[in-house]
């Protein structure tokens, strides 16, 4: 049986929020730390976040979902995986940078010109992660319909994101999960 939201982004708070000095993707410093692989890796709260990314999945996409969820390696992998499975929507898996063996690409699963995606993203602090990936998706043909992340740390990734033209969906911010303070 689903958790209730609030319950939710306490266990989620619970297993993953890290106390200390951290040094973040975006180079800022934070005396907190939000370790994605602590709630990706828990199945028990894994399923209930590919429901709750369905849910938004369906708002974004209105009455055409998107052909396509994708995620960014590493952190996003599970995510748009379970959401994938909960949905039904073939995913994508956006590495960092072209690999350089085999079918040296950047985009792993199909992607066809003009494909309705949705990417799903772990933790967003400025959105540059995320925002990298969408380029990489846009030059591939895809339509990005929207970054949808389970945790916004509220620290510009909404207002660099809706700059660039993309929809910005969070699933829970930092008040959420209890965070009042850097």
């Amino acid at each position: 049986m689903p958790t209730a939201r609030p319950e939710l982004a306490r266990a989620i708070a619970e297993v993953a929020l890290l106390r200390g000095s951290f040094t973040l993707r975006s180079g800022r410093t934070s005396r907190y730390y939000l370790d994605k692989y602590l709630f990706s890796t828990r199945p028990e709260l894994l399923s209930q976040l590919a429901e709750m990314f369905a849910e938004r999945i369906a708002l974004v996409a209105g009455r055409t979902p998107p052909d396509r969820l994708a995620g960014a390696e590493l952190g996003g992998i599970p995510l748009v995986t379970a959401a994938s499975l909960a949905t039904g929507i073939p995913s994508l898996f956006v590495r960092n940078a072209k690999k350089d063996y085999g079918t040296a690409r950047q985009l792993e699963g199909r992607l066809e010109p003009d494909d309705r995606v949705v990417f799903l993203e772990d933790v967003a602090t400025t959105g540059g992660q995320a925002l990298e990936a969408v380029n990489t998706l846009r030059e591939a043909g895809a339509n990005v319909l929207a970054v949808i992340c389970v945790i916004d740390r509220q620290e510009g990734a909404r207002e660099n994101a809706e700059a660039a033209g993309i929809r910005f969906e969070a699933l829970f911010t930092k008040h959420d999960l209890g965070i009042t303070d850097d």
